[in-house]
């Protein structure tokens, strides 16, 4: 698979491991239709529950792919795998270092055409990931374009994601990073509650990435597959 496995994605379901999830509500995910399955999460990621979660989404015919950000859970058997870092992280760890301890101990055995770099940029500062990543958020919308154009123009990182977990982001400004992306994939993910905010997500991004509220509103989250479409369309 070529790392640009994600560039027809314009609709993603995020499912994390460490996050119960029956499978009545699996089963309507995976059937949504969806464009795909993200797995991934800010803490609790084990080899187990992440090896769990895989077996049981590979019952349903569509892509899935492993956000990797602990090596501890470096499942095999995805269809693509992101490697994180974050942009406007306060440590190293989380733009470099935990990078190249994965590939020290792992990158002979690591599926590389099946790879991509994924930029994050984390704008809620109460998010657990801005939180965990010591993320600086306090930031104006002249150093998020600066941000995003040193992912896309200088490191030439193939994803971009523009993250507002737990919130609803600022679409305009999300629009003006993708007008000004030379060949990166933007990613939006944050705050998207029901259709309307997802229509709106994908007016902007280039993929849409769906998380909390299938675990709190399922039928809120299967109604955003046909709202990104409908956006698509028109």
């Amino acid at each position: 698979m070529s790392p640009s496995f994600y560039n027809s994605w314009r609709h993603v379901f995020k499912l994390d491991p460490d996050r119960p999830i029956d499978d009545t509500a699996l089963e309507a995910v995976c059937t949504s239709g969806t464009d795909a399955i993200l797995v991934g999460g800010s803490t609790g990621l084990t080899f187990d529950n992440t090896v769990d979660l895989l077996s049981r989404i590979r019952r349903y015919e569509l892509p899935c792919a492993l956000e990797l950000s602990d090596p501890a859970a470096g499942v095999p058997g995805f269809d693509g795998y992101f490697i994180p870092m974050v942009l406007n992280t306060k440590c190293a760890e989380w733009l470099i270092g935990h990078h190249v301890e994965a590939i020290r101990d792992f990158g002979h055995i690591m599926p590389w055409d099946s790879i991509a770099g994924q930029a994050y940029l984390v704008l809620n500062g109460n998010s657990t990931v801005a939180q965990l990543t010591q993320a600086d958020t306090n930031i104006s919308q002249a150093e998020a374009l600066a941000y995003s154009q040193v992912a896309d123009r200088l490191w030439h990182v193939p994803v971009l994601y523009i993250e507002y977990s737990g919130a609803f982001g600022d679409m305009a400004l999300v629009r003006r990073i993708r007008e000004s992306l030379k060949q990166a994939h933007l990613f939006y993910g944050g705050g998207i509650d029901g259709p309307e905010r997802a229509r709106q997500a994908a007016e902007a991004a280039d993929t849409v990435v769906i998380g909390n509220i299938v675990y709190h509103n399922l039928d809120a989250a299967l109604a955003t597959v046909r709202a990104v479409n409908h956006s698509i369309k028109e």
